[in-house]
């Protein structure tokens, strides 16, 4: 192995392998470094909204993903327990009318996903190894990684180094870049689920019912991502043993009948709680350095965006690299600006949907009735939603802002 490349690029999951498979088929030197032997279900990163999937097609890895199992969901129902479950699926959203001959969002299990462009970027071209843990990163005017791969340290210089190695990314703090976070607003539990064949392959589903809301996204062959929200001060409801068993216990609601074939479903996967919060890095690049990915700060899970703003990253670097021959900090300037505005708007979106289908109690309850009755007469109280599913960059500035806020949930 070299000891230069134009491009080293730490964390293989799916940002960081994703780009250096788009790189290397573009003819760049590139090194990719994964620290782990086998992918793990992080349970987190297995839905890409219709903007993003476009994104992937952008980057030229629609096909590998859909030969790798990735499908597609086409229908979208809310249900809650302020109606009836009649009402809710009476107003069943269509969901491949939010991005060019894009079907809906795409699904895909995340390990795989992961393993599949790992390999596909070593198919193209670049260098790639697992098992390599990185002991040190050196930005700069000339950036260098510092890595033990079999039991060898070695040093690798290079023109770039890329940070997709995740929420705690040492790739950012080697850099100096500053991670801003908001506050915790409620806690996030997900497991993926096995023998449901009983719920529908193309429907996904969100609710609310007494201090739970749920959501179920199918992955085809009768696998259904889970997710569920609850209080900050139920910290310990899923934990133990019996997690996984009280977590599908939860979904068994009467506002969603059709729950009960997730409840009798098998986890094929650990049960996993965490903080849904924002975060975001005032600028996502540093000399010789760039981040992607929630190495740059993450969205709230809540609206589920994590990949499809892994891929716009990855996808805007790429352009910046293969575009021209000026890699320095200047060269991101506009991917920094878009990304900045862009996790602005997501946070705001991510806000209202916590506000309304994540809070609890007789109030939360009387605020999500009167938001469906007059979302129904006034479809831009819920145009948050459509950011979600098409990209923040589709609606104008006056969204997001807090009169609009104000103006959905009637705080006034």
């Amino acid at each position: 192995m070299s000891d230069y490349h134009d491009v080293v690029i730490v964390g293989g999951g799916i940002g960081g392998s994703a780009l250096a498979a788009s790189l290397a088929a573009a003819g760049v030197d590139v090194l990719l470094l994964e620290q782990t032997e086998v992918y793990q279900d992080r349970v987190r990163g297995e839905w890409i909204a219709p903007w993003g999937v476009t994104e992937v097609r952008r980057m030229g890895l629609l096909d590998v993903l859909r030969d790798a199992g990735g499908h597609y969901v086409t229908r979208h129902v809310t249900y809650d327990e302020t109606r009836t479950p009649e009402e809710a699926e009476a107003r069943t959203l269509p969901l491949g009318m939010f991005a060019p001959e894009v079907p809906g969002p795409l699904t895909l299990g995340n390990p795989h996903h992961c393993r599949t462009l790992f390999d596909e970027a070593a198919r193209r071209g670049a260098t790639t190894l697992r098992g390599a843990m990185v002991t040190a990163v050196t930005p700069g005017a000339t950036p260098a990684v510092t890595f033990l791969h079999n039991d060898i340290e070695k040093t690798v210089r290079c023109r770039l180094i890329v940070g997709a190695d995740g929420r705690t990314s040492q790739v950012r703090e080697a850099s100096g870049i500053h991670l801003n976070q908001d506050k915790p607003h409620h806690w996030f539990a997900g497991m993926l689920v096995d023998k449901a064949p009983d719920w529908p392959d193309d429907l996904q589903a969100i609710g609310t019912e007494d201090d739970f809301n749920f959501l179920a996204f199918p992955q085809g062959d009768g696998k259904v991502r889970l997710y569920g929200g609850y209080p900050l001060e139920q910290n310990r409801r899923f934990s133990g043993p019996e997690g996984p068993r009280k977590f599908l216990d939860a979904f068994r609601v009467s506002c969603s009948p059709i729950n009960e074939t997730l409840v009798a479903g098998e986890p094929a996967g650990p049960v996993l709680s965490f903080f849904n919060n924002d975060t975001w890095t005032d600028q996502p690049f540093a000399e010789g350095v760039v981040l992607i990915g929630d190495a740059a700060g993450w969205n709230d899970p809540i609206v589920g965006l994590g990949q499809s703003i892994t891929y716009r990253d990855a996808r805007t670097v790429r352009d910046v690299l293969v575009g021209g021959t000026d890699w320095s900090p200047a060269a991101f300037a506009d991917y920094g600006a878009e990304r900045t505005e862009r996790m602005r708007r997501l946070r705001f979106c991510a806000s209202l949907t916590s506000t309304i289908d994540a809070e609890f109690g007789p109030q939360a309850q009387a605020r999500r009735r009167r938001h469906f009755e007059r979302s129904s007469e006034d479809p831009t109280l819920g145009m948050h939603g459509f950011a979600v599913m098409a990209g923040p960059e589709t609606l104008p500035p006056e969204i997001f802002t807090p009169e609009h806020r104000a103006r959905v949930l009637e705080d006034h």
